[in-house]
């Protein structure tokens, strides 16, 4: 990744489940960008909520940058009663010149499906990122048990892919909030270390 790229003139609104890399980036330099504002986690499967929070986050955009980056896939929003609104339908409602970084979602934001094939081999995983794994209980709330238990225990291992070594952390610092997360889901939380090259690559193709 060139070190010449510059994120100034933009602000950045993306799903809360993206906050660690974000932050982590523009703590290490890479992302400069003037503004970087957060829906709140989670929030695919409640597409009103989450088309009101992402209008008013690129609402406020407006008081900082005349170029906005949104940090959505293209599967992250879809609402069964009007199908044919989609991430970029709202967020150019109400600027313009909005642009969508070009991955489904934030699985694959970290890693391509070719590289995600690999990792899983024959298994069937459910995918994890950092923001996740941090905010599982805000994500998972409205969740009963007999969903839970409808979604993951068919998968044979819940794969973390994580560029920031947060397993570890975890692991370390916070064993109970792990052993937690993977008794609810009833199944192994397995990382695998990966770089944020994908991700840099995805914004920075953004830049005009």
């Amino acid at each position: 990744m060139a070190k010449e790229i510059s994120f100034k003139g933009y602000s950045i609104v993306s799903c809360g489940t993206m906050r660690p890399e974000l932050e982590h980036l523009k703590k290490t330099g890479f992302l400069d960008a003037d503004k970087i504002l957060y829906t709140a986690p989670g929030l695919h499967d409640k597409p009103k909520l989450l088309e009101k929070q992402l209008r008013r986050q690129l609402k406020s955009t407006r008081k900082f940058s005349e170029k906005v980056i949104v940090v959505y896939g293209k599967r992250c929003y879809l609402d069964m009663n009007d199908p044919n609104k989609l991430v970029e339908t709202i967020m150019r409602d109400e600027v313009e010149t909005a642009t969508r970084i070009q991955a489904g979602n934030c699985i694959d934001f970290l890693a391509d499906k070719e590289e995600r094939e690999k990792i899983q081999g024959n298994r069937k995983v459910y995918w994890l990122t950092p923001g996740w794994l941090i905010y599982w209980k805000q994500i998972f709330k409205d969740w009963d048990v007999a969903m839970a238990n409808e979604t993951f225990p068919q998968n044979d291992v819940a794969i973390l892919l994580d560029p920031l070594d947060i397993f570890n952390d975890y692991a370390e610092n916070f064993p109970e909030k792990l052993l937690e997360f993977s008794d609810w889901m009833q199944i192994g939380i397995e990382p695998y270390p990966v770089s944020l090259d994908r991700f840099k690559m995805l914004l920075a193709n953004e830049v005009k």
